[in-house]
């Protein structure tokens, strides 16, 4: 399928989860034709292709995948849709971080698979590489509709600057935690990132995937880290089973403060509906649930 440009059509885009195409909506605007592969409060790293997905790869322009292993479906998606869609990967020239636990897990055909990686892929928590994430999709979509790259790179400069004043304010707001309380508890290693960007230590019984399943080794470990550290507040994910975390905060005589948006926005009638309102969302709740209230 040819490029689409004003004259024939809107461009087709396939975004692989809700974050990126809540970016890819932003930057396309009515120019594009948007489908979203793994919906909102819907977790990529377990995620099984349709074959409607198969459908859509083969009649997109562009793909856009996070890269890094995140979705690790879409090798094999890719090869079984014979799609000639550009396939751009949003966190090429962000800042990444080394996934300490070294690798993701997956299903393939019902079974679970182990994928290694170097690094940790949940670079969007980091709005500084949401940035970048945003001018690549701009990128991309020029490549594939140059009518269409003045619209595209405005919307993506007008959304930078509202970027920009967010990650100001997710600094100002943290600042309003004392330092030596700024340490949460989450289901998996998905805010390293905004850890590593914003001050707040995540302690987590899962690593970088949700695949990666906490034995009661690692749990009975946390509970001693929570107790060292003196975490202040442990959390639900809107992706997770919050069962997990239930037992730790009460093992660890914490209460639950709350439900992070980690890997996916919540549907439209959801506190997190978009990129913007998630991380203010997360900020809010971390905040109101450390400083008690």
């Amino acid at each position: 399928m040819p490029a689409a440009s004003a004259e024939d059509g809107k461009l087709g885009v396939v975004a692989t989860f809700s974050i990126i195409g809540d970016f890819a909506s932003i930057v396309g605007g009515d120019r594009i034709e948007l489908r979203t592969l793994v919906g909102a409060d819907s977790d990529a790293h377990v995620y099984e292709p349709k074959p409607a997905d198969a459908i859509a790869l083969a009649r997109a322009d562009v793909v856009l995948t996070n890269g890094l292993l995140f979705e690790g479906f879409m090798e094999r998606l890719v090869e079984a849709s014979g799609t000639t869609a550009e396939v751009a990967v949003l966190t090429e020239g962000a800042d990444i971080l080394n996934d300490p636990d070294g690798g993701h897990y997956h299903y393939v055909n019902g079974e679970a698979i182990f994928h290694a990686t170097p690094n940790d892929p949940h670079a969007w928590q980091s709005v500084t590489n949401a940035q970048v994430y945003v001018n690549n999709i701009a990128a991309a979509f020029c490549k594939a509709d140059a009518g269409g790259c003045e619209s595209y790179r405005a919307n993506a400069e007008l959304y930078e600057k509202q970027l920009i004043e967010l990650d100001g304010d997710i600094r100002k707001a943290i600042a309003e935690i004392p330092e030596d309380r700024r340490v949460a508890v989450v289901a998996h290693n998905a805010f390293r990132y905004f850890e590593r960007d914003y001050g707040v230590l995540f302690l987590a019984p899962q690593g970088v995937s949700t695949e990666s399943e906490a034995s009661a080794a690692d749990v009975a470990s946390l509970i001693r880290e929570i107790r060292e550290k003196r975490a202040a507040a442990v959390f639900a994910e809107n992706i997770s089973d919050a069962r997990l975390v239930e037992q730790i905060a009460s093992e660890a005589g914490l209460a639950l403060g709350g439900t992070l948006h980690s890997d996916a926005l919540s549907p439209t009638d959801g506190p997190a509906a978009n990129y913007l309102d998630m991380m203010r969302h997360n900020v809010q709740t971390l905040v109101t649930a450390i400083n008690g209230g």
